[in-house]
């Protein structure tokens, strides 16, 4: 086995954990293959460090819990920032594990806190797979949720993450009803 897929196997491990069942397996180790395969169609040639994040991206999610944080936009982006962090965290104990150097687990870090999103392509290149995999899994259910004016809102943050050509591509492949779809004609 090489390297790269020890630390593979090593975030399913930890994401095989999850108490959060999804279509039958854990939530997160779900999220981890969704992310290396929606990778790999849109970067086939990423890097091993970009693979590795994309797999890492929740790693461990549950362990932080929404609910114990408070409620609203700071509360939200306070979890999420703490989040990003363990995530970052954990993939660097298993890369280190695994013989990785230091510039590679810093690397992953960055990455995973999305540190340099709009101006290093690995960070947005992630970012970007992150969006694909939301729109494509999980944003059907997730809209019920959520009052029209509130999920356009969340679209439009979206869109104002991804790159432009990742934008692009949204309007290419997914069926948006055109309130939403404007969003990413940013």
């Amino acid at each position: 086995m090489s390297r790269l897929d020890a630390v593979l196997a090593a975030i399913d491990a930890a994401n095989a954990a999850d108490p959060d069942r999804s279509e039958g397996e854990p939530a997160a180790r779900l999220y981890g293959l969704r992310m290396s395969d929606e990778l790999s169609r849109l970067y086939p040639g990423a890097g091993e460090t970009l693979r590795i994040a994309a797999r890492g991206q929740h790693i461990e999610r549950w362990v932080l819990a929404r609910a114990d944080y408070p409620e609203g936009r700071t509360g939200y982006l306070t979890w999420r920032r703490d989040l990003a962090r363990h995530h970052a965290n954990r993939v660097g104990e298993i890369m280190r594990a695994h013989d990785y150097d230091e510039d590679a687990i810093h690397a992953a870090g960055r990455m995973l806190r999305k540190e340099g999103i709009k101006r290093d392509p690995d960070v947005q290149a992630l970012e970007d797979t992150a969006c694909f995999v939301f729109l494509r899994h999980y944003f059907a259910p997730f809209s019920t949720t959520q009052t029209p004016d509130k999920l356009r809102t969340i679209v439009e943050r979206t869109a104002r993450k991804m790159s432009e050509p990742a934008r692009a591509r949204v309007l290419a492949e997914f069926d948006l009803p055109e309130d939403l779809a404007a969003g990413f004609r940013v």
